[in-house]
């Protein structure tokens, strides 16, 4: 199982999963559809790294990190 995490003004709470890679993230997360907005502008970090990959792996514990895009001045 893993933790995703919405940070910034997503505001939703963690959420668990059985997932074996980002792409099983990403489907479980596009049936809402308030997520699939977010998902196309959002970095994703896995375990506090930075990824790009949805064919990346995750394991038991795995932390998922949802970065929305930050503006500022």
């Amino acid at each position: 199982m893993v933790r995703v995490e919405f940070l910034g003004p997503i505001k939703k709470e963690p959420l668990y999963l059985d997932a074996a890679t980002l792409q099983d993230v990403a489907n479980a997360l596009n049936r809402d559809d308030k997520m699939k907005e977010w998902l196309q502008s959002c970095a994703v970090a896995v375990n506090d790294t930075l990824v790009s990959s949805l064919d990346t792996p995750l394991s038991d514990g795995d932390k998922i990190s949802l970065l929305p895009p930050v503006c500022g001045g």
